[in-house]
């Protein structure tokens, strides 16, 4: 698609109109709409600073509060905290003392988006002072000796400039915004203080002062330093990525702001009244989240907290207490040079009106660490709690430093700086850099670069002035040395990590691209890949530092690094990721290592180091093999346990691990423990060393045992021996089978071996466990190594052991004595258990080797068992075990001679002999049948249970009965879990233990009491019967409240277990059934109430009782919330319980005072709308009563009250349609309350449901009354909204200039409305004297006033408070008829203030008379005008008709008129010779003024014009609109008709058109003719003009006598009259008729599709007929629409040949002719006869299609203004042409009469 050519064809279009903007909601939409904080303040100091001030002041000005009076005290402190808290803000004013507004900036002040070209400016868009209007509506400014005020037109913005009087005048510019909402709460003072400390920073300003009233609450001050210029060095690149900028020059200075405030700035207030504004003025930065947490944690406050309070409570004893604080900044600033082409240049000041600067200023701004500590100490410690004004102004605070365009933005720059570029261009709202323009995006991105190659050098300053200060910190005879010491060093670490925090780019925001674009340009502005870095040797470059590494520096330390404390610094780690800095390489460490030798120390941190290196592989063994080459260390003597001196790493093979003790001999080839005892054997293995084997190790000692010293000699020294076993033996298990081997051989025929008989050979020793013999070598000293290893090298352990047994358990024949006996054995066994091997304990324990007592009693153990038993089958020899009937060890001897604590005890027992019966035994014996050994068994198990530890054994879960209970049978025993202590809980049915057992209860496992959860599931399933057990089980539960988690109270809350007494419905008699029944907690109430006692359940069983119920959710008295859910879920028995439904109506009174509440919970309001709960009546027409129901002697109504839901129940708002619907209606009760409650839970008001159908009758013709009452409903609706007002604020729906807006008055034949009640097929009809309702244009009054009978001014009323009042009442009906009834001066009698109106009165009276007076005569001359221009018109034509007759035959003429003889009805066509026609009626001049409706209309479209073209068409629309002026005419001289006006009767008009002058002379004298009523003047009706087509004008006659004739040139048929078809007649021969009427066919058509067009008519549905005489301008003919091409032809187009369309604004004055015609031929398709009905719908035909109308002929007078623009014409309102020369307006005619359309 070619686009071009289109749009080239649409700009040779006509249809030209101009772009439109909305001023109010240009300026609140956009202008005012900034989204940054205190914009309006920005803006201001800005212009101050544009205007070169150097001190700007800010005031708030407070209203005082309205409903919290000035405390009665002194103290400024306590008044200004009064002003704080409770005044509003009324007004702000900022003073400046810069340069007065010059004219330019007056007439750019007024002008939005206008811009200052000055590119020295920070202002660019012209836009920015329009923020004013986000708080103020017209502000004032002025400035020297002028003024300026802004004020609002609708929504235009107007100013008004005045010169000031010389007593006025300040030196000052002064900008006053007067805030439009005074409700409007005071800033947060800190959060204005910081922003006006940051304004401070960059701009020339030198002084801020903060006002509040007449409290200057701070005071900023700032002093600047001489400016030094800064070198640029030779590296530094300073020219831009693009070529566009370059620094030029760049100079530093010191900058120092004082700050002095009060107290007041960090007050925050918590008081309750100021609670809601404090949140939002106070507390800005509080987010929402945070601040709801902060409300709902709980618990102990912390310490800041505390302090925090402490602090404002300091501040709090004197808000106006003065401060002060001091910061000390750094500027620096570059001169930047542009070279920008000159497209690039017109493209930038295309988008910001100025054009780019040859050279600008880039600033950035930091604090070093001096100066941060100085501004520390400066401030005073009060200052410093009590507020921190200059957060914003140090970047390192958060939120960072930030891009300041004069001022802040809300963008940051990502690093611990600011960046003033005062030529970046912002976003219009000055909240950004804009980065998305084309040209602008360029222009920004090269500013910031600039930017980023002034922050290097500003860098590479700070780090030359840091190393400065490091050298002066060097005492004077060291600093010759090369590097300083790093105690020095570490001093500066915060100087450097604060410099690095500085220039340490992050994310900016909001536009994440500015820091990128910034710091981008700080690492590429050096032409080296280098930066300077503070190092452990100071400040170097990058190259020549290496990363810290605290291994590496433990044993070489000349290697200059990065500190640790910055090496996690983000500008470090930005250093290492590029590769600016490397880490050290084994080169650096091989020249160190060579310089120096390490010692003892160092050495062990290189061997912890290069262990790691080369098993992470970090280094390659190459490089590994050079460091151990030249790796020297010193050790003294003693140091490693050998001879001390040098060692050189590159000979060592070996290590030590911990198989060899360190105090031991190793070879020499072996590294010293003391240097790897802390590095991993796999580390060591890396380096190429292996560990020390204990074989290798063994041969070392032995071959060198010999030649060394005689305590290092294996078999000499048993000390010696001893230490080098001990090691074999720890390592034996670890060695291999050959090693072994090795060591066995290697040590076997050695006498290695300490006994108590000397060194001996492994065989020849003895095991120290064998002691049967005396003289056996036993080892001695050697209890420490291992049996297996002294076993495989041969030690003997024991003798053999059948022999042992046959010497010691049979006797021999020599010694003839016994066998012995088991004690013996046991004796023996026990001297020798340690060297009995297990696997003999474990066959004494299984074999049966002791007798059991079977003595007589008393002499048990004198005799044993024949039967031998296991020992662990036997019971220690006691009293209590005999009692028990345990079997017994059989132990001769007295009582007592068994020790369990004794040797043979201990072996005893380590063969399983049993101290005591276990637990189970016990048991199984206290759950037998025998009493006897029942109690014996319980009394061993009670006895002993602490001394055996039985307690270890849990006997609760004993499934066995061995318990006896209380009040059980004989006999009758329990498991211990289930019987209990607590003798309540028998009241749930558990088993009490028996009573004097329950000391010895936890012994057995019994508990106190039963499980809770049994306990709560018994009591759900068994709620109490009565009252008396009931109290017994609730007051048991109260004990066990501590017991009842949240589980078991949620099961006891649900449970009905409470009992209720509750009394029946009420049946036939009063007497009520009581009934018990089982109520949750909740549902029940604790004690009594008199309110809801007879609602609600209840309850008092005691106090105990009660308490556990409050825990299961009883209450003391029931809440709202369940008064409403019992109200809604139980409504009939609430209302039958409180037997009234007053007492009803008072409990729904109580619940609506709560409702804000109830409705939270959107379960209970949604049962609420839907229950049938609310109380409504109905009213019941008694029986006895008459037809008469209204008489007021009647007895009151019967009201039957019954529930119903929200939407069943009406609220009464209308009482007549109550009085008319009031047996079908339910209404709410009448009061405020509860009706407002009612509607909130669903309930329509009573208007809203009856359907009200106003039909009224035809307007009237005269107006008159409707416009007389309209004035007079507005004039007294001032007054009823005034004085109603007073009371009902509320009440007010629309003020009086809505009503002005949108009221308009219509006086009809009758009004009646029709009321119908929705739902219900009941219907009322009633005759209304006036009533109100909703039409397109907006609401009208229609009154009834026929027979000039005045309206019912209550009906009136009632129809205006509905418009007026949101609820309107019968009380409002009332409050407003007496305004609308009684005059001015009785209403002023009565005590109103009517005198305003009555003045206004005469005043309006009297110019409405002079302007009648005037406009009477100025008519009066125009229609002679008229007249006149008709005449020569008509006498032109019929020359012109002369003349065509001596050229043409009579018959061919289709002009000759053809006189009859007879007279016709109107419209009709006879074969009568056509009688002579009259002379015409002169046409009087074109209106020169005024205009009703149209004109109005005309003007706000834009069409308007000096000339008469469009006069005609608004004749016509203003026929059928109410007139638009009212007038009271005196009576006077009736003009009579012209001579030259049409006189004649309906027959013989020959085919004129009555002279419009006559119609219009008609109009002046019924006007002129009309009279005060009771005037002394006699009346006499006005002459009048007869006019022809009144009757005529729309006669279907013609419709009989048409014929078709030809086709218009786009396709409309054409008909004539049959009668000039005829021989002799002017269409006879059609061919030349049509021929000679081409033109005038085809522009006729033309407007009539363009009419047709308007209404959506079919082209095919308009016709054209032709006649030579009658009145019948058009007619409809079975839906077919006929127009007259006569009347066409004779009004509208005396146009020349060849025209092809109508002239200029003919077309829409012919159109709007035709239109109204056509409305009233459509209204016929509906209606037939013409009547009131029909002109009804031809009323809404022109009403509904007007709009559409009124748009075309925009359109075409919009045309034809641009053609006459384009050709320099117009009549431009001058005076009427002369006739010689007069162009198109000049013949122009008025249009005829409009045609009768109301009978």
């Amino acid at each position: 698609m070619d686009y071009a050519r289109l749009r080239a064809a649409a700009m040779n279009g006509e249809d030209e109109e101009a772009v439109t903007v909305d001023t109010r909601a240009l300026i609140d939409k956009v202008l005012a709409r900034y989204s940054g904080e205190w914009t309006t303040l920005r803006e201001l100091i800005q212009n101050a600073a544009d205007a070169q001030a150097t001190t700007v002041r800010v005031r708030w000005e407070t209203l005082p509060s309205t409903q919290v009076p000035l405390p009665a005290t002194t103290s400024d402190s306590d008044i200004l905290r009064h002003v704080i808290c409770h005044h509003t803000l009324r007004r702000l004013v900022v003073q400046n003392n810069g340069q007065p507004f010059s004219k330019t900036d007056w007439a750019r002040l007024k002008k939005i988006a206008e811009g200052n070209p000055d590119e020295t400016k920070i202002g660019a868009f012209g836009v920015g002072f329009y923020s004013v209007f986000a708080d103020c509506e017209e502000p004032f400014v002025s400035s020297g000796d002028e003024a300026m005020a802004f004020y609002w037109k609708g929504n235009a913005l107007f100013t008004k400039k005045v010169t000031l009087p010389p007593d006025q005048r300040t030196p000052d510019t002064t900008f006053v915004l007067e805030y439009r909402n005074t409700t409007t709460p005071l800033p947060n003072l800190l959060s204005v203080s910081q922003f006006l400390a940051t304004s401070l920073t960059f701009v020339a300003l030198q002084s801020i002062e903060f006002w509040i009233d007449d409290w200057k609450v701070l005071a900023l001050q700032k002093k600047s330093s001489p400016s030094l210029p800064l070198a640029i060095p030779r590296d530094i690149d300073t020219q831009t990525k693009e070529g566009l900028m370059k620094v030029l020059t760049v100079e530093r200075s010191r900058t120092q702001i004082d700050a002095t405030f009060m107290s007041v700035i960090g007050w925050k207030p918590q008081t309750a009244s100021s609670a809601a504004r404090s949140n939002e003025s106070y507390a800005p930065e509080l987010s929402g989240l945070k601040s709801l947490f902060s409300r709902l944690t709980l618990g102990p406050k912390p310490k800041a907290h505390k302090e925090e309070q402490a602090v404002q409570d300091a501040i709090l004893e004197d808000l106006t207490a003065k401060s002060t604080s001091v910061i000390f900044l750094g500027i620096t600033s570059a001169q930047i040079g542009t070279r920008v082409s000159s497209s690039f240049a017109a493209e930038l000041e295309r988008a910001t009106k100025k054009p780019p600067p040859k050279t600008t200023k880039i600033a950035i701004l930091t604090a070093s660490y001096d100066e941060t500590v100085a501004s520390e100490e400066a401030s005073s410690k009060q200052a410093s709690k009590i507020a921190d004004v200059f957060a914003s102004v140090l970047p390192s605070k958060k939120p960072g430093g930030r891009i300041f365009i004069g001022f802040p933005t809300t963008q940051t720059t990502g690093a611990g700086l600011h960046l003033s570029a005062p030529s970046v261009i912002p976003t219009v709202e000055r909240e950004a850099i804009d980065l998305n323009a084309r040209w602008v995006r360029t222009w920004n991105m090269e500013m910031l670069r600039a930017a980023g190659i002034l922050s290097r050098l500003v860098f590479i300053d700070e780090m030359a002035t840091l190393n400065q200060k490091l050298t002066m910190m060097s005492p004077s005879k060291d600093r010759k040395s090369t590097a300083p010491s790093l105690e020095d060093v570490r001093k500066c670490v915060p100087d450097a990590l604060h410099i690095l925090k500085t220039f340490s780019f992050g994310d900016s925001t909001p536009s994440a691209q500015v820091s990128q674009i910034v710091e981008e340009a700080f690492w590429t502005a050096y032409r080296h890949a280098a930066i300077e870095v503070f190092s452990s040797r100071g400040v170097l470059l990058s190259s020549k530092v290496r990363t810290s590494s605290d291994e590496i520096a433990k044993f070489v330390g000349g290697i200059p690094v990065v500190l640790n404390e910055m090496k996690e610094d983000p500008f470090m780690q930005r250093l290492i990721e590029f590769g600016l800095i490397e880490d050290i390489t084994v080169e650096d460490i091989c020249k160190e290592l060579s310089a120096k030798a390490l010692d003892k120390q160092q050495l062990g941190h290189f061997l912890q180091w290069i262990t790691k290196s080369a098993f992470d592989g970090e280094t390659c063994h190459a490089d590994i093999q050079r460091l151990l080459d030249v790796a020297v260390a010193t050790v003294t003597d003693g140091e490693n346990g050998s001879s001390g001196g040098i060692i050189a790493l590159g000979s060592i093979k070996n290590y030590l691990n911990n198989k060899i003790p360190p105090s031991l001999p190793i070879p020499p080839t072996t590294l010293p423990i003391a240097f790897t005892a802390t590095i991993p054997e796999n580390r060591l293995q890396a380096l190429g060393w292996e560990p020390l084997g204990v074989v290798p190790w063994l041969r070392h000692l032995i071959e060198s045992g010999p030649r060394g010293p005689p305590e290092q000699n294996l078999t000499k020294s048993d000390k010696f021996a001893h230490q080098v076993l001990t090691v074999l033996s720890k390592n034996w298990d670890n060695l291999s089978q050959g090693a072994k081997s090795s060591v066995i051989s290697a040590l076997q025929n050695i006498a290695v071996m300490p006994t108590k008989a000397g060194m001996k050979k492994p065989a020849e020793s003895f095991f120290p466990t064998v002691r049967l013999f005396d003289d056996l070598p036993t080892l001695e000293g050697c209890s420490n190594l291992k049996e297996k290893f002294l076993s495989a090298l041969g030690v003997r352990k024991t003798v053999d052991l059948e022999t042992i047994h046959a010497r010691l358990l049979t006797p021999s024949a020599a010694d003839g004595g016994a066998r012995w006996s088991n004690i013996e054995l046991i004796k023996y066994l026990a001297s020798v258990k340690d060297d009995i091997p297990a696997a003999d304990m474990k066959k004494f324990r299984e074999s049966p080797l002791c007798t059991a007592e079977a003595g007589p009693p008393g002499l048990e153990s004198t005799k044993g068992t024949v039967k031998r038993y296991k020992v662990s089958e036997l019971y220690e020899p006691k009293d209590s075990h005999r009692a028990l009937g345990l079997p017994i060890i059989q132990w001769p001897g007295p009582p007592g001679s068994f020790r369990s604590n004794s040797a043979e005890g201990r072996f005893l027992s380590s063969l399983g002999l049993r101290p005591f019966p276990p637990v189970p035994l016990l048991v199984d014996m206290m759950a037998s049948s025998d009493s006897k050994a029942r109690a014996i068994a319980m009394q061993y198990f009670i006895g002993n249970h602490h001394i055996n530890g039985y307690g270890a054994f849990d006997l609760s879960a004993c499934d066995k009965c061995i318990l006896p209970i209380e009040g059980g049978k004989e006999g009758q025993l329990v498991r211990p879990s289930a019987c209990y202590t607590n003798v309540h809980a028998a009241v749930l049915g558990y088993s009490i233990l028996r009573k004097d057992l329950h000391q010895d209860a936890a012994k057995f496992g019994v508990a106190r009491d039963p499980p809770i959860a049994g306990c709560v599931e018994r009591l759900v399933a068994n709620p109490p019967k009565d009252r008396a057990m009931a109290i017994t089980l609730f007051q048991y539960f109260a004990t066990r409240i501590g017991d009842l988690d949240h589980t078991k109270l949620v099961r006891l809350r649900d449970a009905p277990i409470v009992p209720v007494e509750r009394r029946g419905q009420r049946g036939g008699g009063e007497k009520r059934e009581t009934t018990l029944i089982y109520v949750r907690p909740p549902h029940c109430y604790l004690g009594s109430s008199s309110a809801y006692k007879d609602i609600f359940d209840f309850v008092d069983f005691g106090p105990d009782a009660n308490t556990f119920l409050f825990k299961c959710g009883a209450k003391s008295e029931p809440t709202q919330h369940e008064v409403a859910w019992m109200a809604c879920t139980e409504p009939a028995r609430v209302l039958d319980t409180l037997q009234s439904p007053d007492k009803y109506i008072d409990l729904l009174k109580r619940l609506r005072e709560d409702f804000a509440t109830l409705k939270s919970d959107k379960q209970l309001l949604a049962k609420m709308r839907t229950s049938p709960w609310l109380l409504g009546f109905r009213e019941l027409a008694s029986p006895a009563k008459s037809k008469d129901a209204d008489s007021l002697d009647d007895e009151p109504p019967v009201k039957q009250y019954q529930l119903a839901r929200p939407d069943e129940i009406v609220i009464l708002d209308d009482y007549i349609a109550y009085r008319l619907f009031k047996e079908t209606l339910l209404c709410a009760p009448e009061d405020d309350q509860l009706e407002s409650f009612y509607q909130a839970l669903g309930s329509q008001m009573l208007g809203s449901q009856v359907k009200q159908e106003l039909r009224v009758g035809t307007p009237l013709s005269n107006q008159e009354i409707a416009k007389r009452l309209r004035k007079h409903v507005l004039e007294r609706s001032k007054l009823f909204l005034h004085e109603y007002s007073k009371d009902k604020r509320d009440a007010v729906k629309h003020d009086i200039r809505w009503l002005e807006k949108n009221l308009q008055v219509t006086a009809v034949s009758s009004v009646t409305l029709r009321r119908s009640l929705q739902g219900h097929a009941k219907s009322h009809m009633e005759k209304q004297s006036a009533a109100s309702g909703k039409t397109s244009t907006g609401w009208t009054l229609f009154v009834a006033a026929e027979g000039n009978k005045a309206p019912d001014m209550y009906q009136v009323g009632q129809a205006i408070c509905r418009l007026l009042l949101a609820r309107p009442n019968q009380h409002a009906y009332f409050f407003f008829e007496p305004f609308l009834k009684l005059d001015l001066l009785e209403l002023r009698a009565r005590g109103y203030n009517v005198d305003r109106i009555l003045r206004a009165k005469e005043a309006e009276a009297r110019l409405a008379e002079e302007e009648r007076r005037k406009a009477l005569e100025a008519e009066q001359a125009r229609i002679r005008e008229r007249e006149k221009e008709w005449a020569a018109q008509q006498q032109q034509q019929q020359q012109q008709q002369q003349l065509h007759q001596q050229n043409h035959r009579p018959e061919e003429s289709p002009a000759t008129p053809v006189q009859r003889s007879r007279t016709r009805m109107p419209g009709a066509f006879d074969d009568s010779p056509e009688a002579a026609a009259p002379a015409p009626a002169p046409q009087p001049p074109r209106w020169g003024g005024g205009g009703g409706l149209f004109s109005t209309i005309s003007r706000h479209l834009g069409f308007e014009t000096d000339n008469d073209s469009s006069k005609a068409s608004r004749d016509e629309i203003n026929k059928f609109l109410p007139q638009s002026s009212e007038s009271t005419a005196n009576p006077g001289t009736v003009s009579k008709p012209t001579e030259s006006s049409y006189t004649g009767s309906g027959g013989g008009d020959g085919g004129k058109i009555t002279s419009p002058a006559a119609i219009q002379q008609n109009l002046l004298n019924a006007i002129r003719a009309t009279r005060p009523h009771g005037s002394s003047h006699l009346f006499s009706a006005p002459q009048q003009t007869h006019v022809t087509e009144q009757s005529t004008y729309c006669d279907n006659t013609p419709a009989q006598n048409i014929a078709f004739l030809a086709e218009a040139p786009r396709g409309m048929r054409v008909f004539v009259a049959r009668d000039l078809l005829q021989p002799g007649r002017a269409a006879h021969d059609r061919n030349a008729w049509v021929a000679g009427r081409v033109d005038v066919i085809a522009r006729f058509e033309g407007v009539l599709r363009d009419v047709a067009g308007v209404y959506g008519l079919s082209e095919k549905a308009v016709h054209i007929f032709y006649d030579d005489e009658g009145g019948t301008i058009a007619f409809n003919s079975q839906g077919s629409v006929f127009c007259n091409l006569r009347f066409w032809e004779q009004l509208y187009d005396p146009q020349p040949r060849g025209a092809q369309r109508l002239e200029d604004g003919k077309r829409v004055e012919a159109a709007v002719w035709w239109w109204v015609v056509l409305a009233h031929e459509l209204a016929h398709n509906l209606v037939g006869p013409h009547g009131s009905e029909h002109s009804y719908y031809t009323e809404c035909f022109i009403q509904q299609y007007f709009p559409r109308m009124m748009a075309k002929a925009a359109m075409w007078m919009g045309s034809s203004a641009a053609a006459a623009a384009a050709g320099g014409g117009g009549d431009g309102g001058g005076a009427p042409t002369s006739a010689d020369g007069a162009g198109a307006g000049s013949q122009r005619t008025l249009l005829p009469p409009p045609p009768p359309y109301s009978l």
